[in-house]
């Protein structure tokens, strides 16, 4: 009996059983998976919390307010269609900066944002203050590309806008103006996802208690 309770505790060395009633309760001692499990877990909800930075949501926020003001609901005249013209392309351009832009933090704590350059980061309180390792925050080659893609996404929510379509170009088939947003927005929130930015920027959810990507090797 000693023998095959002995052979019974080495065959389920994760179980144990209790005499006065009928369970198995399984004991922890495997926390790697548990671990493992942890880290695919915030590595894919950091990288979905990203989306609201690396994707031009305020951006597009405030083109779907300014749109129907600057383009009168879609009867547009040769100022508005300027005006709106101007305006998205100031916009435009306020996609690629926010991709560049960058934080740290200093030996007490105090959170500081800047742009990134080819020489480091440039402070917005006139570069006064620099991070431990300034080369870290220099520009990339990855910058333009998470630049790009953001363009991308505004550029085409921008151009399928309903008073855009009715001031620029009406003919467009309807179906283009549907899924073409749709497809693009769709891709190029898989590649922020799978492919996250390491920086930082205005607007990263500094609450996120745990970053499964915070080497910026």
């Amino acid at each position: 009996m000693t023998d095959m309770s002995s052979s019974d505790s080495q065959e389920h060395p994760c179980e144990s059983y209790d005499p006065n009633n009928d369970y198995f309760y399984l004991k922890d001692i495997d926390e790697t998976d548990e671990s493992n499990y942890v880290y695919i877990i915030n590595a894919v909800l950091s990288g979905t919390a990203r989306l609201n930075v690396l994707l031009p949501t305020a951006t597009i926020l405030a083109f779907t307010i300014f749109a129907p003001l600057l383009t009168n609901d879609g009867y547009c005249t040769r100022l508005s269609r300027w005006l709106m013209g101007s305006t998205t392309v100031l916009l435009a351009a306020s996609c690629i900066f926010f991709t560049v832009t960058d934080s740290f933090r200093t030996a007490t704590g105090r959170l500081y944002y800047g742009v990134a350059t080819y020489r480091g980061i440039w402070t917005f309180n006139g570069g006064r203050r620099k991070p431990r390792v300034p080369a870290e925050y220099r520009l990339r080659w990855s910058d333009l590309f998470y630049g790009s893609l953001s363009l991308v996404a505004f550029l085409a929510f921008a151009g399928s806008h309903s008073d855009v379509v009715a001031c620029y170009y009406p003919a467009m088939p309807r179906k283009v103006i549907n899924v073409v947003p749709l497809v693009i927005g769709f891709v190029v929130s898989v590649v922020f996802v799978v492919f996250p930015s390491r920086r930082r920027g205005i607007g990263y959810p500094f609450l996120l208690q745990r970053d499964a990507y915070r080497s910026r090797v």
